[in-house]
């Protein structure tokens, strides 16, 4: 897949994240957010044998990792 499409993949991914778990990031972090949530999101997938494509379906992993990655960031911060 080309960079630009892993680009908005992460910006949505990681907007709708930040939107889910009530935070308010910028631009920027919502992009790397989402992209590190898609890496997440696509090694939990391929664990569980899940199979997705296109882009509906790399948003969803994409914005399921990224919640992940936002609820184990606010665990580390709290303490």
């Amino acid at each position: 897949m080309s960079i630009l499409f892993w680009v908005i993949v992460g910006i949505i991914a990681g907007w709708l994240a930040e939107q889910i778990m009530g935070r308010n990031h910028g631009l920027i972090t919502n992009l790397i957010v989402g992209v590190i949530g898609a890496v997440i999101g696509g090694f939990i997938a391929n664990a569980l044998d899940f199979s997705y494509g296109g882009w509906i379906g790399s948003t969803i992993v994409a914005t399921l990792g990224a919640i992940v990655l936002l609820f184990l960031l606010g665990l580390v911060k709290r303490r």
